[in-house]
């Protein structure tokens, strides 16, 4: 059977009105206009000091703030979890993929507590057999070391990697393994422009679409 290894946000769960509503707060601290979903959106992918860094560049704070904010940001992060949601039958596919003897991890820029702070709020972690964050070791996507240590921490088999961004899927081409494009997240590139070994777009079609690519290699 296979390792799978799932990137998270935008992935498995809708997370932006989390993000949003922590990157208002601060606003609000700081007496400035609130960013839009949209802005949100787009600051998520290379991890909460790269969503910092983006969120104070949009409203002109200066770099010499950034630690000050992102303490901000870290003190409300582990409860960011009741806006969130998983994309529809998420969890349906993931115990459907169990069940037929996959090993399941997750490999996110997410930082490791709020990660699994959110995994077991929304009833996910019972699926997967490690987790790695953002902060787990001392680089993250798209550098691949975070991905080849979460297959490393499952047992052997063919190597899956399904993600949503354009960092998921410049990690993937790093890391040399297959790459399935879940289409509806965060994405900032077209998706014929992004670097895949197979797409979709219904989470309910996962488990068929793994099958048919391990069919394909043996």
């Amino acid at each position: 059977m296979a390792r799978i290894v799932f990137d998270l946000d935008g992935t498995l769960i809708d997370s932006v009105y989390d993000l949003q509503a922590i990157a208002n707060a601060l606003m609000d601290e700081e007496g400035l206009d609130h960013v839009t979903l949209d802005q949100a959106r787009d600051f998520i992918g290379n991890g909460v000091n790269v969503f910092v860094a983006k969120l104070r560049r949009a409203r002109g704070i200066p770099d010499t703030d950034h630690d000050r904010l992102l303490a901000g940001f870290m003190e409300r992060y582990h409860d960011a979890v009741h806006l969130t949601k998983p994309y529809p039958d998420v969890e349906n596919a993931l115990r459907a993929l169990v069940q037929q003897g996959h090993d399941l991890g997750i490999c996110t820029n997410k930082p490791l507590a709020p990660c699994k702070a959110v995994l077991a709020h929304l009833g996910l972690d019972r699926y997967f057999r490690t987790v790695w964050g953002g902060d787990s070791l001392p680089v993250h996507k798209p550098d691949p070391a975070p991905l080849n240590a979460a297959f490393d921490a499952l047992p052997d088999g063919p190597e899956l990697y399904v993600g949503d961004s354009d960092v998921d899927a410049e990690t993937a081409q790093r890391a040399m393994v297959p790459f399935l494009l879940f289409t509806e997240g965060y994405r900032k590139s077209a998706v014929e422009q992004m670097p895949h070994t197979a797409t979709f777009s219904d989470f309910a079609n996962l488990p068929a679409l793994v099958g048919r690519m391990l069919a394909e290699t043996v």
